[in-house]
């Protein structure tokens, strides 16, 4: 038996003991979480400085601060999101008690991704141990020191047999997915998310995947281009571009291209320095692979800002390019890399076209101080999120899903989403066993007047306060005497 099938199956039967139900041990588990990252932040930040390059002040607030309020919020929610949940009801079920139980979904697959090793890991398993689950935790191994890390970790602070972590490359994925599972949770490429997704459905199992695509960025001309470049670039670069919701490319009036090249110049300079190279800010490439992949997408294109790259330290210089079109090498794939296409439209009805030709992205941005210009460009166009003003930050507002839509991924998480994806909704309803005259309009054999009686009972929905269903219930039951004299 191979090794990720062991801890698959060590998993199941930890899961089947019932253990990880109680919300007195999720909470129990999620505080150990907690005490991990913060009994743990150098290490984890000593990881991600040799796999991304992110200094001591980067880990804790891209990667950690974020987690700690998602657990924050499940240990004050856990009660309210697990109880049951009341439902409408129609006349014929006025008297019956119908809800919407949420319950553990079973044994989960996580399988992180590189450019946030330790937050793409920790964050869906925060959902997975809220809703009672199991998981089997799978870090990318392209982020080497961090899947060694989360190995040593997690086994030291949660249940080592619910929450097994399995290391390797990608022969220990596949044999992964060749087993069983209740939901498979993955964050990645669209390539490999097709993957998951076609190893899933020979177990018909369900998954959600936190895919990426080219997230545009709309620029208004009559916007106050400081600002504008000032958030863009910070979004942009930070991670050395490799952010699943960074914006990929910029759509701008042609007669701008020249100041927003300009104010990120400036935003650059203020962020990281005169010599960005040596600054402690600025990220790097996650290995020379990738490195070469994106400069590959320098190839041809008129480089108006940038363009230094040193593969030995896998470094490349934030890059603008101007004179992009929609055909251009580098708008045909997700950049995933500091460089930042500005391609030329001449009015928002331009810009929408040109979004809506292509695979719906996982965010969209827009900058303007039309509101009605923001509100068009949402109604006409599709995305994962939208961020008006600024760019990522809709992704740390855990009160909204965070997923893509077609081609960059389905489900969403975070926060009451994260638990709700994870969890079965199971729908009740429980019966009396008394009252069986009403139940005539159903039973053979059927009439003109039963079908009108029953048009009635369930046609008519319910919207009552407490009094106001006692009145009604009391009116049922009248009613339902009178009925069952008329089929007695």
């Amino acid at each position: 038996m191979s090794m990720e099938k062991q801890a698959v199956e060590r998993a199941r039967t930890a899961f089947l003991t019932r253990r990880s139900r109680p919300l007195e041990f999720r909470a129990q588990q999620l505080k150990a979480l907690q005490r991990m990252i913060t009994e743990k932040e150098r290490d984890i930040a000593a990881a991600l400085k040799l796999d991304l390059n992110k200094n001591e002040f980067q880990t804790p607030l891209y990667e950690l601060v974020g987690l700690e309020s998602e657990i924050q919020l499940a240990l004050e929610k856990l009660p309210e999101w697990a109880a049951p949940r009341t439902a409408e009801k129609t006349l014929l079920t006025i008297s019956d008690e119908v809800y919407v139980q949420p319950e553990p979904l079973g044994v989960v697959l996580i399988i992180g991704a590189w450019n946030y090793p330790f937050a793409l890991v920790i964050q869906p398993l925060i959902g997975a141990i809220a809703a009672g689950n199991a998981a089997v935790i799978k870090p990318s191994e392209v982020s080497e020191h961090t899947a060694r890390l989360l190995g040593e970790l997690l086994p030291q602070y949660i249940d080592k047999d619910l929450y097994p972590v399995v290391n390797g490359g990608v022969p220990e994925t596949q044999e992964l997915l060749r087993q069983r599972f209740d939901h498979v949770f993955y964050t990645g490429n669209c390539a490999v998310g097709k993957l998951v997704m076609e190893a899933a459905a020979r177990h018909l199992t369900p998954v959600t995947l936190e895919l990426g695509g080219k997230s545009p960025c709309y620029i208004d001309k009559d916007c106050d281009l400081s600002i504008v470049c000032r958030r863009i670039t910070w979004g942009k670069y930070m991670n050395c571009g490799q952010t699943c919701i960074a914006p990929d490319y910029v759509l701008c009036d042609q007669s701008i291209q020249g100041r927003v090249v300009e104010e990120i110049k400036k935003a650059l300079k203020e962020f990281y320095g005169d010599d960005l190279k040596t600054s402690p800010d600025y990220g790097r490439m996650i290995n020379q692979r990738h490195f070469k992949r994106v400069t590959a997408l320098l190839e041809g294109e008129t480089v108006a800002l940038g363009g230094e790259s040193d593969e030995a330290d896998c470094f490349i210089a934030p890059t603008v390019l101007t004179g992009v079109t929609g055909s251009s090498k580098v708008m045909q794939e997700e950049i995933f890399g500091p460089v930042l296409p500005l391609v030329s439209v001449g009015s928002v009805d331009e810009a929408i076209r040109f979004i809506n030709q292509r695979e719906k992205p996982l965010a969209l941005y827009v900058f303007s101080y039309d509101s009605k210009l923001i509100k068009r460009m949402i109604a006409e166009t599709s995305s994962g999120g939208v961020t008006a003003n600024d760019v990522l930050l809709h992704y740390s507002i855990s009160a909204l899903p965070f997923g893509g839509v077609g081609n960059s991924g389905m489900g969403s998480y975070h926060g009451k989403h994260s638990f709700d994806r994870l969890s079965h909704l199971r729908s009740c309803l429980i019966k009396s066993l008394n009252m069986e005259a009403v139940n005539k309009v159903r039973y053979p054999p059927h009439s003109a007047k039963k079908l009108s009686w029953a048009r009635f009972f369930i046609l008519k929905r319910v919207r009552l306060g407490t009094l106001g269903r006692l009145a009604l219930l009391a009116a049922f039951v009248a009613l339902a005497a009178l009925v069952a004299q008329r089929f007695l």
